[in-house]
């Protein structure tokens, strides 16, 4: 199998991207998450977060922590009025403007349930109302019921779902498209680390790869799951915005010129241990792993926020993939960046010998 086609046909990843899993309903995904771990892992467990965690070497002196959350953006229904509509609020951030005529899947009462997001259409709008981004309490899904007795028999108040779109899906030059990479990649990546990490051996620290739960409304088994492994070093794999397409000049500026299949990027501020960004900087260059740098200049929308300062904290850091459309049903990252991050991980936590070096 060619580079170029190793990832789009990774079993694996394909089943965790078509897999529908949005926040606080994370099982599915977990599920094949574990199994895969069980491959790999000395030890595979569960929590009460839904948290998925995979030990390797469970006797090393120190802990080191990778995640990627396993969550992913979706809807949440919160009323179905009496002509059958359904109402619905965000499980984390849309882009208002991209909802409006979106197909949806529901994990309805018996089965997968399909619907429309409805809005009045252009025709029927007048000139101010649409010069103005929609509103959720403009907008609702239609799956066709007749009345609400009828949306009843399929969907209820608390059903979720997402946007109808799976991947990964190919473009040119290899770049890939899907509905779920903010953060299926992350979860997909911290395994093939461990993955990489037994090809390579030699590892003396205790590995601990987690797939969290519901980072996207607060980083919350990122909390927890920190809290019950107390781990020396915690790095978050997530994906980061790209800013390698049009009208993004402004935010080239506030986080670097980031570009697709340039390397995954090593973040670097007060969220993240320094002597840490170092390191994993120096082990990039020797290893000739390609890798980009972004600041921030305080708590990052990531795991890491967490993991800094949960119990005694940890050495934090924070390793992402360029990724264009966040947060949109077609969001793309690049083959070559998330098989570096993968190397890049591998070779980092081979190369620690002991947590107190990253000491401040």
């Amino acid at each position: 199998m060619t580079k170029e086609n190793r990832l789009i046909k990774n079993a694996f990843l394909r089943a965790l991207m078509e897999t529908i899993s949005p926040t606080g309903q994370e099982t599915a995904a977990s599920e094949i998450w574990r199994r895969e771990a069980r491959i790999l892992a000395d030890e595979v467990k569960g929590d009460f977060m839904g948290n998925s965690i995979a030990i390797l070497n469970p006797k090393g002196k120190t802990k080191i922590m990778i995640a990627g959350h396993i969550d992913e953006i979706g809807i949440q229904i919160t009323n179905i009025d009496k002509d059958g509509f359904l109402h619905f609020q965000p499980l984390g951030g849309f882009d208002l403007q991209v909802l409006p005529g979106q197909r949806v899947i529901l994990l309805g009462l018996r089965k997968k349930t399909i619907g429309v997001v409805g809005r009045k259409a252009i025709h029927l709008q007048d000139p101010e109302e649409r010069k103005k981004v929609a509103k959720y309490e403009n907008l609702w899904i239609d799956i066709g019921a007749r009345d609400k007795k009828n949306a009843e028999e399929h969907v209820e108040v608390g059903s979720v779902g997402v946007l109808d779109y799976g991947g990964p899906i190919k473009l040119l030059n290899n770049l890939l498209i899907g509905r779920a990479f903010d953060d299926r990649i992350g979860a997909f990546i911290i395994l093939e680390a461990m993955r990489r990490i037994k090809e390579l051996g030699g590892i003396k620290a205790a590995l601990y790869s987690v797939a969290t739960t519901q980072e996207e409304i607060g980083a919350l088994g990122a909390m927890t799951s920190c809290s019950k492994i107390e781990p020396h070093i915690a790095i978050a794999v997530d994906v980061g915005f790209a800013t390698d397409t049009p009208t993004l000049e402004s935010a080239r500026k506030k986080m670097n010129d980031i570009k697709m299949g340039h390397g995954p990027i090593i973040a670097r501020g007060p969220n993240i241990n320094p002597k840490l960004f170092k390191f994993i900087k120096k082990i990039a260059i020797e290893n000739v792993i390609p890798y980009q740098v972004v600041a921030f200049s305080r708590q990052t929308g990531t795991d890491a926020r967490s993991f800094q300062i949960n119990g005694s904290g940890a050495a934090t850091g924070l390793i992402s993939i360029p990724n264009r459309y966040m947060h949109s049903p077609c969001e793309m990252v690049h083959q070559d960046d998330v098989w570096n991050a993968i190397e890049l991980f591998a070779r980092v936590i081979l190369a620690i010998d002991n947590h107190k070096q990253f000491v401040i």
